[in-house]
C-alpha cells in the first residue's frame, strides 16, 4: 500500500515539474488577458464539466472573494453553478447548449470565457467557445493531452494552457496548480508589484 501511495505522489511531482517550464508562458499570457478584461470593466465567465466544473467554480470563488490577500471583489461568473438554469436549458433544448446559451446572454466583447476540460472534447464546451467568439470574446482554455476539439477552435488571440499529460488525474492536479498561478498573477498585476 505504501508503495502505491508513494507512486501517486512521485507521478504527481513529475507531472508538475514537467509542466512548469512548458506552461509558464501560456499562464502568463492568460493572466494578462484576464487582467486586461478586468481593467476594461469586463468579467470572466467560467465553465467545465464534472471536476472541471468544480475547478471553474473554485476559480470564480477566488476572484469574487479573495485568493491570498485582502482586495476588492473581481467580477466572475461560474456558468456551472446555477442548477435551475442548467437543467432548464438541458431539458428544453439540449445539454450541449447549457453554457452557450448563457454565454450568448451574459457575454460581452470585453469579457473572457475561461473553459476547463481535461479531454478537450466536451460538446457543450465547444459550443460555449463558438458562442464566445460570436460575442467577440476572447477565450482562455485550460486543457490536457492533445487539446481535443477545443484546440482547433481557438483563435490566434485566444490562449490555450495545455497540460502535457494524458492521465486525467495528473492533468487535473496540474490544472488546479495553474488556477492558483492565475489567481496569484491577477492579484499581483492588479494590486501588487508586477
Amino acid at each position: 500500500m505504501h508503495e502505491r501511495i508513494t507512486r501517486h505522489f512521485a507521478e504527481s511531482i513529475d507531472a508538475v515539474a514537467h509542466a512548469a517550464e512548458i506552461l509558464s508562458p501560456h499562464i502568463g499570457q492568460a493572466s494578462e488577458l484576464m487582467v486586461n478584461a478586468l481593467l476594461n470593466e469586463g468579467k470572466i465567465l467560467t465553465c467545465g464539466n464534472g471536476n472541471s466544473a468544480s475547478s471553474a467554480a473554485y476559480f470564480t470563488a477566488k476572484l469574487l472573494n479573495r485568493f491570498e490577500r485582502e482586495r476588492p471583489a473581481l467580477p466572475a461568473v461560474a456558468l456551472s453553478a446555477d442548477a435551475a438554469t442548467l437543467t432548464a436549458i438541458a431539458c428544453d433544448y439540449s445539454f450541449h447548449e447549457i453554457y452557450s446559451k448563457q454565454v450568448r446572454a451574459l457575454g460581452q466583447p470585453s469579457d473572457i470565457l475561461f473553459v476547463i476540460s481535461a479531454s478537450g472534447r466536451s460538446t457543450n464546451i465547444v459550443q460555449a467557445i463558438q458562442a464566445a467568439h460570436d460575442r467577440e470574446m476572447l477565450v482562455v482554455a485550460l486543457t490536457g493531452g492533445d487539446g481535443g476539439d477545443i484546440s482547433a477552435l481557438l483563435d490566434a488571440e485566444d490562449v490555450e494552457i495545455r497540460v502535457p499529460e494524458i492521465n486525467t488525474q495528473r492533468i487535473q492536479e496540474v490544472q488546479l496548480l495553474t488556477i492558483h498561478c492565475l489567481c496569484d498573477l491577477i492579484d499581483e498585476f492588479l494590486f501588487g508589484g508586477i
